[in-house]
């Protein structure tokens, strides 16, 4: 599986251009970075994608990554004895990815309106994500766009409360860690350029 994920091409932090301090945007397939750490935006169950084939971040970073990170997560779920908290993130091992950890966490489900509660749960996870990752010494880190696809959180309002919660975040905790929003469409690519311009 390494092997398939040097053939994808390798991308370190070097190749991506900031466009703010400590801040940057990469279209692309998250799963070939060479950062810290990537954020996974995974279902309550933690143990990937139930779907086969399902063309989600989270089958992907299952794939690419292997079965190994499919049985740490099976184990560490068996401890903890119920399913992840929506907000809440948990750090693992990459294995056959070219970042050093992976972050999990479960976005907020939008059915129907968009509601004050769906936007606290986002932004806990994007605080949750760079507590771990600070706790854990990361120094940079790749953020998909959480809850954004079959969890259909508005793109726009995602984009903003991630932008705000990572600058407030930094703000607050004099945190030095780099940041970096990947995106996969182009309508996200837009909006996060819009916000960091």
């Amino acid at each position: 599986m390494a092997e398939e994920n040097e053939k994808k091409g390798i991308v370190t932090f070097a190749d991506i251009r900031e466009v703010q301090p400590d801040l940057s945007i990469w279209k692309g397939d998250i799963t070939r970075l060479k950062v810290g750490a990537i954020v996974n935006a995974a279902n309550s169950g933690m143990t990937g994608c139930y779907q086969p084939c399902h063309n989600c971040i989270d089958n992907c970073i299952h794939t690419y990554a292997g079965i190994q990170l499919r049985n740490y997560c099976n184990h560490m779920m068996i401890k903890q004895r119920h399913e992840e908290p929506t907000g809440q993130a948990k750090i693992t091992p990459a294995f056959n990815l070219p970042c050093d950890h992976v972050i999990h966490t479960v976005g907020p489900i939008v059915q129907g309106k968009l509601t004050k509660e769906h936007e606290r749960l986002l932004i806990s996870c994007y605080e949750s994500c760079l507590r771990i990752a600070d706790e854990n010494e990361v120094k940079s880190i790749a953020f998909c766009c959480i809850s954004t696809g079959v969890f259909m959180f508005p793109n726009k309002r995602a984009a903003e409360l991630a932008v705000q919660t990572v600058k407030q975040y930094k703000e607050k905790t004099k945190s030095e860690i780099k940041v970096i929003f990947d995106v996969f469409k182009e309508e996200d690519e837009r909006l996060y350029k819009q916000l960091l311009r």
